[in-house]
Parts: structure tokens; C-alpha cells; sequence
């Protein structure tokens, strides 16, 4: 008995001492920034931060001049899923005329993809369609994206980007005019990694979601990538500056093509032959077909050679217009906006 009350307070020991190190210590002081670096590789990243802000500040005054009358684009910082709280920049878009009250819309996240990006002038007709088409659209700024500062821009591939993600998607969650049990995901590259993550991990979470060109295997993307690429990605805090020989686990862990029975919700698959920089070959096909191994309720179209390969999302083509067309028809089916 007296074992027992003895492993029964080390237990209740070890509880409190880990809770006490995962929250915040009160009293604990945030790093004041030195807006006058006398190192001149400080004043260098403090020069690109604030160049990187000012394209965020730009990209946010041309959409509101373009499609301002169409659609309201709202700036908000939501609460990172961390004992911190870091707040993580996003926007927030709904028509320009408002929603009557107690009307309740699909929610949407649109997720960027790329390596330090941010939501720019290629998003902006395709976040004003999703609202056209009866969507409350949130395009979350996770970090690892640019213009919100160092903290925000610091990168950590499939862990801090899922997890803003999912943040962004219970701030929406939460928005009046949004009904929390239609949410859907609509990912490019990056993004589509972050979307199909986000569908493995929380498989009751979301209701439909839509990739394109998504990034799925990591490992195999360390073994074609520039030697100065492979490594500033291998800094990534969850990569512990070891490249795939040195940590493997790591890699495989933030890989999407390893988890494909995990998947409940609905995914529609959209890539193109000729990416040269998210091969076909070994991302979204081989997604295909081990979603109709594992029989997962999907579809898929694979355009050829579209226009743009990679980036074909954003032109103004046919393959672009054809995948927003089955994009929507898709996401209709499951969110009904």
C-alpha cells in the first residue's frame, strides 16, 4: 500500500511539474526587438522584414481596391494552439453587403503554400469566388509565412503550419455568421500538404477538402532539392538541422503519403503532368492510388501539360477555370453553402 501512495504521488508529482513547463511562467518577459542593429546581418533581416510587410500592406490595399465592392476582407490575429497563445495574422472574407443575421455560412480556409509567402494578388480572385459561391473564406498567415515579423516568418514544415491551420479553422469556427459543422479546405503545394495533414490528423474535423499540387513526401523531396535548399529546410525546428540520413523519423512523420488510411473526409485530388517542382509521379498519383487501395471516398483529375505546370492554379486558362468548376461542384456536395 505504501508503494502504491508513493507511485501515486511521484505520478501527481510529474503532473504538475509538466504542466508548470508546457504554460507560460508568469513573469516571463518577451525579447525586445532592436529597431537599431549595429550587426549588420540584423539590420539586413530587419530591412526584409519591413519590405516583406510592406508587400502584405500592398497586396491588402489592392484587393480592397479591386474587390472591395464585392467582397470585406477583415485583418485579425487568432490564438495559436500553444501554451503562448501566439497570435497569428489572417484574413477573414464575406461579402461586401454583410450577412443577415442569423444566417450561418460554410466555412472555407484557403491555404497558400511556397516557402515564406503570404497572401498576394494571385489569391485574390480565387478567394472572391469562394465567397461568391455562399463561403465565409479564412486564409490563415501560419508561420512560416512572410511579412508578419520574425516570428511568423520562422519555418517549421508540417508541425507549427498544421497547427496554425487547424487554429485558424476554430477561430472561424467561432465567427457568428459561420456554421462550425460545415467546414471545409481548399490547399495548393504547401497548402495541399497542410490540407491533407490536417485531414489525417483530425479525420472528424472537416467535411470535404481539395488539394492541388500538394507536397506529400518529404523524404523524397529531400533527395531532388538543391543541396542550399535541402538544408535551410533541414533547420526546421522539427528537422533538428539533420538531413534525411541523420533523422529520418522526422521526415516521415510530416509526409502525407504515409498516412492515407487515417483519411475519413471527402478529398478531391487536382495536379497536372509536367510540375516540375511538386513531381506527379511521386506525389498526387501515387495519393490516387492508395486512396482506391484503402477505399476512400475521392476523385481526382490529372490535367496534361496545363499551362503554368505547377502554378496552373493561378492562370487564366482552361485546365484553372475547369479546376475551380469541380473545386466548387465538389465542396458543394458536402458543405451545401
Amino acid at each position: 500500500m505504501k508503494i502504491l501512495r508513493l507511485a501515486a504521488f511521484a505520478s501527481f508529482l510529474a503532473h504538475r511539474l509538466f504542466a508548470q513547463d508546457a504554460a507560460p511562467k508568469e513573469g516571463a518577459l518577451q525579447a525586445s526587438r532592436d529597431l537599431e542593429p549595429t550587426e549588420v546581418h540584423a539590420r539586413l533581416e530587419l530591412m526584409q522584414h519591413e519590405i516583406y510587410g510592406q508587400r502584405v500592406d500592398q497586396a491588402w490595399l489592392l484587393f480592397n481596391q479591386l474587390y472591395g465592392a464585392q467582397v470585406r476582407a477583415d485583418r485579425v490575429l487568432f490564438p495559436a494552439n500553444t501554451p503562448e497563445k501566439e497570435m497569428i495574422p489572417g484574413y477573414v472574407f464575406t461579402p461586401a453587403a454583410g450577412i443577415p443575421a442569423g444566417q450561418k455560412r460554410p466555412a472555407l480556409l484557403i491555404i497558400h503554400g511556397a516557402f515564406h509567402t503570404n497572401f498576394e494578388w494571385r489569391w485574390f480572385k480565387i478567394v472572391a469566388q469562394a465567397v461568391q459561391q455562399g463561403y465565409a473564406v479564412m486564409f490563415p498567415e501560419y508561420r512560416g509565412s512572410s511579412g508578419y515579423g520574425s516570428t511568423i516568418f520562422t519555418n517549421d514544415y508540417g508541425t507549427t503550419d498544421v497547427a496554425d491551420c487547424l487554429a485558424a479553422a476554430d477561430y472561424l469556427a467561432k465567427q457568428p455568421f459561420v456554421d462550425a459543422k460545415r467546414c471545409g479546405l481548399l490547399g495548393h503545394s504547401r497548402g495541399g500538404m497542410i490540407t491533407v495533414r490536417l485531414i489525417q490528423k483530425y479525420p472528424q474535423r472537416f467535411q470535404a477538402a481539395v488539394q492541388v499540387c500538394a507536397l506529400l513526401d518529404f523524404v523524397a523531396y529531400m533527395s531532388y532539392k538543391p543541396d542550399s535548399r535541402r538544408r535551410e529546410v533541414a533547420e526546421d525546428k522539427g528537422f533538428g538541422g539533420k538531413l534525411p540520413d541523420k533523422n529520418l523519423p522526422a521526415y516521415i512523420e510530416v509526409s502525407p503519403i504515409n498516412f492515407v488510411p487515417a483519411i475519413q473526409t471527402p478529398l478531391l485530388c487536382l495536379a497536372s503532368t509536367g510540375d516540375k517542382l511538386v513531381p506527379l509521379a511521386l506525389n498526387t498519383e501515387r495519393l490516387i492510388d492508395l486512396l482506391k487501395a484503402h477505399g476512400k471516398t475521392y476523385e481526382a483529375h490529372i490535367y496534361k501539360g496545363a499551362p503554368g505546370g505547377h502554378s496552373f492554379l493561378f492562370a487564366d486558362t482552361e485546365e484553372a477555370r475547369d479546376s475551380f468548376k469541380r473545386s466548387y461542384e465538389f465542396l458543394g456536395k458536402y458543405l451545401k453553402p
